[in-house]
């Protein structure tokens, strides 16, 4: 979310999401904030710190981890307070928590004494992985005992994921790319942090070729994918996604633009329209209408806007179903 006070965005969340709150992630509010920098903090002995590029592995804890955490238990104060007002004693229905999936860690970290990133370190790459694995199981403990009664949703941010699988991530020099990674490898690694929450998981990649496969195979429970990207070609493997029950938070609503960016409507039609196009019949898979990728480029206003708008698509969703599949008849 746009902005730096996360009481504010607290209330917005639940506000226009009540059935499917989140706790946001405000980067506005500098290192710490930012998704390496907010799952960093839940490294368990491997330490980081800030530099002029970015977040690298540190030797010793300093003051760049313990603000991010100190951020992050702040947040999670305000998650529960929010969410106790709302409910009483105890939340209820789902809730999402999200976190800087294990490659793109891997590829935003920088090693200790280089500029290189993690990711060409296979051996870093391994203890960032079982690092991860183990501050995801007890930051989930952590927030489930703060939401009694909620069924957390924990969502993997794998922005980088395609480009890592592609060998497209580049070198501190910017002349070359570090070589891609093994299919096996990816999985393995995905799954190793997936199988820490023991609960709902969604991996997110906004990016172009989403690599369906690996996500599936590492048990993620849904894939998050924004719509304008996929490509002429993929629209079976999301159908492939739905047919073996995995559940699909559909980027619909743009994750920047202003009131005259389309309506409700239009978002959902959008879902309809793959869904006729993938030949599936309505009662197969769980989608969910999402905002493209993240707000926090998004003007205050938009995030707002963009939040009603996916909430009132999922409303006129079944409706517009029922009216296309009355045309079929």
């Amino acid at each position: 979310m746009p902005g730096t006070d996360p009481a504010e965005a607290m209330r917005i969340v639940v506000g226009e999401l009540p059935e499917f709150p989140y706790l946001p992630e405000l980067p506005d509010r500098g290192p710490g904030a930012d998704l390496t920098g907010r799952t960093a903090a839940l490294l368990v002995d491997m330490p980081a710190e800030v530099t002029p590029r970015g977040w690298r592995l540190a030797e010793r804890p300093g003051r760049d981890i313990a603000r991010a955490r100190s951020m992050l238990s702040a947040d999670l104060d305000i998650l529960e307070e929010t969410l106790q007002a709302r409910d009483g004693q105890q939340s209820s229905g789902p809730v999402k928590i999200q976190l800087c999936g294990p490659w793109t860690l891997a590829a935003t970290l920088e090693l200790t004494r280089t500029m290189d990133a993690a990711l060409r370190d296979p051996g870093a790459v391994a203890d960032l992985a079982t690092s991860l694995a183990e501050g995801v199981a007890a930051h989930v403990a952590d927030v489930a005992k703060r939401v009694p009664g909620a069924r957390l949703v924990v969502q993997f941010d794998e922005p980088a994921l395609a480009a890592v699988a592609a060998g497209e991530v580049p070198t501190a020099s910017g002349i070359s790319r570090l070589p891609a990674i093994e299919d096996d490898t990816l999985r393995e690694r995905l799954a190793q942090v997936i199988s820490a929450t023991f609960g709902y998981t969604v991996v997110h990649c906004c990016a172009k070729r989403v690599p369906f496969w690996i996500i599936k195979e590492a048990g993620a429970s849904a894939v998050s994918l924004d719509l304008s990207q996929l490509r002429r070609g993929e629209e079976d493997a999301v159908g492939e996604a739905a047919e073996a029950g995995m559940g699909l938070l559909l980027g619909a609503v743009p994750a920047v633009g202003d009131a005259a960016d389309g309506t409700a409507r239009d978002a959902a039609r959008r879902v309809v329209r793959l869904w006729r196009q993938l030949g599936l019949p309505p009662e197969v898979g769980q989608v969910v209408i999402t905002p493209g990728c993240g707000l926090a480029g998004a003007t205050p206003s938009w995030a707002r806007t963009a939040l009603a708008r996916c909430r009132e698509a999922a409303a006129i969703l079944p409706e517009m179903v029922n009216e296309t599949e009355g045309d079929r008849r």
